[in-house]
């Protein structure tokens, strides 16, 4: 029989030079191809995946390879490994993949298994640590089949490489743990019950994956890929992200089922997702392009109907989203729903959790793959580009679905969003959970702001910043803050915004307008627009405003562009009004808005007004308190010529009129009215 030592050792050496021909075709391909890179790692790691299983098959901690070959080895692999793998991140490490084995039994609220990590060093390091709360029981470190040792103090577990690291060295570790998970946020590691029935979820936004398996926990880095294997009772189903490619039943004293998830798009830690119980599934699609993209729902047995019958809400919203805003970010994988008993959803990615399937909350969950599973909020603070967005786009699917209910909706959260005078989309406090993750600020004032973000850039070019923004080479499947959503809207809307951010995003509170305005003649208003403020962090919003005048039988709806207090507006509306609407469809936040309509009172001494005086392109005469309905203007020059003459209706004495002069030369005018009963009135003009 050949000596053991000497088997492994040939089995190990065939298999390092086997991933050494891998990656010089990586290098090859990723030159050609350089998106397949997620591809090529995924090969990579399921084969040192299998390697690794290999190995362990007899004996998890085999040492029967001595130190020197297994060094040599190794340093031999990172020296390959470091002419391929160069990323950047924040922290020590760049994390590329994870393969979690977990065993779960959704009757007892533990979990137990493995979690290995890949990853490039980001600087010259010894020590690698990763986040787990420290309740949990952390058995053994390995590398290789070789024992580390480590810490497990305050959350943090602190791992003593055998050899230093140098930036861009890719190696590995695995932790071997254990423990009953303590729950925190919304429900990191819940157990409980549905129908008598025994369920164990995760939901571990904002900071509560680390309280059940060891990650970076963390708003800096994606892991690249994950594979997961889930062993549970055979009587259950273990779930979680992308694509489900097998599952194996044993006998081992119970019967289990292990099901093997993979998920190959860079994912950050808090949307990896378990969940366990006696689901049952069925499978839909839809058509996004060529693409016919797989759409899988497990739900509880006495929910079945339930879900079955509102699936196709989600396909709508779906075909909307990818058509509005691109395409569908995991589309090469599929997009899918698990219940659970927490009282909303979680958008966890490529298989969203939600406790029913409600229109608004399975869109909301849904846009969410595009706003904050794609493109993640680099920090708590920003939290708004993963909920505001979230929010807006489960309204955009629910004005488009039921129109005329459109602006009660906006306007109730209006009103929400306004029960409180203070309170800004800028998180002030990231150590709290609930200000977070606040439903006035963070949901409904987030997504107020892109109302009015829509409405000042009209909805056309909105639409065209955020699919930029979406495909912005440096936020797409990475972290954005809202200095980046400010850099692609501004560049491509060519509007600044940093204002309008200054005062929507960072300032507490908001307007309240007060609008004064007059009939001038029979076509044309006058409009004082005055504002105060509920805080003082905004002395003054500045925005576009709409007013809608009407009467019994006309209306129309202007926008002013509100830049100062008191700023005055004159306008065409084309009749006489009796009413102005503010903000009639509901884009602005605002509360306690009023409007007046006043008795035009001349200035000063004079009836007649003509303005600008020089002039060029046009003149402007505004008639007050003339005792006529209507009047003759005539415009002569110096020669006496008439150049210009039209009667004019007046409304209650009043009118206002625009007169092109464009064509005319340049030099001295004389304007003249003429009212009802013959008085004449003469103001010398001068035409640049």
């Amino acid at each position: 029989m050949p000596n053991i030592f000497f088997v492994k050792f040939i089995l190990v050496f065939i298999g390092f030079y086997g991933l050494i021909l891998f990656l010089n075709l990586y290098i090859l391909m990723n030159k050609i191809l350089p998106n397949t890179f997620r591809q090529c790692f995924l090969f990579v790691a399921s084969f040192l995946s299998v390697i690794s299983g290999f190995s362990q098959s007899n004996d998890l901690y085999c040492k029967q390879v001595d130190d020197i070959a297994r060094l040599e080895m190794r340093a031999a692999e990172r020296k390959m490994m470091a002419q391929y793998l160069k990323k950047t991140a924040a922290d020590l490490i760049d994390v590329v993949y994870y393969r979690c084995d977990w065993n779960i039994d959704p009757a007892v609220a533990q979990i137990s298994g493995t979690v290995t990590s890949y990853f490039t060093a980001k600087s010259t390091i010894n020590q690698i640590t990763f986040d787990l709360k420290s309740n949990m029981v952390v058995d053994k470190v390995f590398q290789g089949g070789w024992e580390l040792s480590f810490t497990h103090v305050d959350d943090k577990i602190t791992i003593n490489l055998p050899e230093t690291l140098r930036p861009t060295m890719l190696d590995s570790v695995t932790i071997k743990y254990s423990g009953t998970p303590i729950s925190s946020g919304f429900g990191s590691f819940v157990k409980t019950t549905h129908e008598g029935v025994p369920v164990i979820w995760t939901l571990s936004e904002p900071y509560g994956a680390m309280d059940w398996w060891p990650c970076k926990n963390g708003l800096d880095d994606k892991v690249d890929s994950i594979d997961i294997y889930i062993t549970c009772p055979k009587a259950y189903k273990g779930i979680s992200n992308g694509i489900r490619q097998s599952e194996t039943f044993s006998t081992n004293g119970t019967e289990t089922r292990t099901t093997h998830w993979k998920h190959r798009y860079p994912m950050v830690s808090y949307l990896v997702c378990l969940a366990v119980t006696n689901y049952v599934e069925f499978n839909d699609s839809v058509k996004l392009g060529n693409k016919q993209l797989p759409m899988q729902t497990f739900c509880y047995p006495e929910s079945y109907d339930l879900f079955r019958n509102n699936t196709q809400s989600t396909l709508d919203a779906m075909l909307l989203f990818h058509y509005t805003f691109g395409d569908y970010p995991f589309i090469k994988e599929k997009y899918g729903h698990t219940q659970f008993s927490w009282g909303g959803g979680e958008e966890h990615q490529t298989n969203s959790f939600v406790i029913n399937p409600g229109e608004s909350l399975c869109a909301h969950e849904l846009a969410h793959q595009w706003f904050g599973d794609k493109i993640t909020c680099g920090s708590w603070v920003d939290i708004w580009l993963n909920e505001g967005f979230a929010t807006h786009l489960a309204s955009m699917f629910m004005e488009n679905k039921y129109p005329d209910s459109a602006t009660v909706w906006r306007k109730n959260e209006i009103n929400r969003i306004t029960d409180d005078p203070t309170g800004s989309v800028k998180v002030d406090d990231t150590t709290n959970v609930n200000r977070i993750f606040s439903y006035r600020l963070s949901y409904l004032k987030g997504s107020h702001l892109l109302y009015m973000l829509r409405f000042k850039l009209g909805t056309e070019m909105f639409l065209k910043a955020a699919r930029a923004y979406q495909n912005d080479e440096d936020v797409a499947h990475g972290f954005a803050k809202t200095a980046d959503l400010k850099r692609v809207f501004e560049k491509t809307s060519g509007v600044a915004l940093d204002s309008f951010l200054r005062q929507w995003y960072e300032g507490q509170g908001h307007p309240s307008y007060d609008v004064q305005w007059s009939q001038i003649g029979n076509t044309t208003v006058r409009i004082q627009m005055n504002q105060t403020t509920s805080h003082s962090s905004v002395p003054f919003f500045e925005m576009p405003v709409a007013l809608k005048f009407k009467n019994g039988s006309q209306e129309k709806t202007i926008v002013v562009d509100c830049k100062t207090n008191g700023q005055v507006f004159t306008e065409q509306i084309g009749f006489i009004a009796d009413t102005v609407l503010i903000d009639p469809e509901f884009w602005l936040i605002s509360r306690n808005n009023k409007s007046t309509k006043q008795d035009l009172v001349a200035p000063n001494t004079l009836n007649l007004l003509v303005f600008p005086n020089p002039f060029e392109a046009s003149v402007t005469v505004q008639i007050q308190n003339f005792n006529s309905p209507f009047v003759d203007v005539i415009i002569y020059n110096m020669v006496g010529q008439t150049v210009f003459a039209k009667q004019y209706d007046l409304y209650q004495g009043h009118g206002y009129f625009q007169i092109p002069s464009s064509t005319w030369a340049s030099g001295k005018y004389w304007l003249k009215t003429i009212n009802q009963d013959g008085t004449e009135n003469v103001i010398s003009l001068l035409k640049k």
